[in-house]
């Protein structure tokens, strides 16, 4: 297992450093954003761990910066930023889990574990269609009705899950644990916010929606009218 560590903070890096050689993973460390995206654009890796007040650019440009080189390794964000805002932002970018300081090794090395499995255990469908609605997998673009839809990281995650699953209903929390491998607090509206906006570029200038609600249940994407 081969892991980049962008890490800044000696004592913090060493500290996984050591714990991760322990189980005998192999760990690239750089100090800044430059190494950093070096490392990320010239070597293969299992998963990348990426501080976010780094040198240079924030982790957070540098995850974009992954993604728009179409490298989707997974991520792991680590910051002492805490708020519901900051891991949204990081989602956005790309991530793929995000860890706060301070946090306990093991609940680090379970994450790692946890996306390094989901990683393997996916099976990528080229191209996903959904009456008028298709996904590229490989190129990550979107089209309805042969009109290309700009979405978000968050929100091409949560299309590919609803439309790998048509027909089949999610809730929140359902839908939390399969993007992000977590749930939020349940008092945030986190999911809402990306499903609203899923369908205000998904539906909005079409007749037949997709993206339904069934009440007291969560989300589903048929092309077929609810009961």
């Amino acid at each position: 297992m081969k892991i980049l560590l962008v890490e800044d903070d000696p004592k913090i890096a060493s500290f996984i450093k050591i714990g991760l050689e322990s189980y005998d993973y192999l760990i690239d460390n750089a100090y800044d954003s430059i190494i950093g995206e070096k490392l990320a654009f010239s070597r293969k890796y299992d998963v990348i761990i990426l501080d976010v007040v780094i040198p240079g650019i924030s982790g957070f440009d540098l995850c974009k910066k992954i993604r728009n080189n179409k490298n989707f390794t997974p991520v792991i964000m680590l910051t002492s930023l805490d708020s519901v805002e900051d891991k949204l932002t990081g989602f956005e970018c790309g991530a793929d889990d995000y860890l706060v300081k301070p946090f306990s090794f093991q609940e680090l090395f379970a994450r790692i574990k946890a996306l390094v499995r989901r990683n393997k255990e996916s099976v990528v469908v080229p191209v996903l269609k959904v009456l008028d609605l298709e996904l590229d997998s490989i190129s990550k673009r979107v089209r309805r009705n042969d009109k290309e839809i700009a979405l978000t990281a968050t929100e091409y995650k949560i299309l590919e899950l609803l439309m790998s699953n048509k027909g089949k209903v999610f809730d929140r929390m359902h839908i939390a644990e399969k993007v992000w491998g977590h749930s939020f607090n349940s008092g945030t509206n986190v999911i809402d916010v990306h499903i609203n906006s899923l369908r205000k570029k998904i539906d909005k200038d079409f007749p037949q929606k997709l993206i339904q609600t069934k009440k007291g249940f969560g989300y589903i994407l048929t092309g077929d009218p609810l009961s």
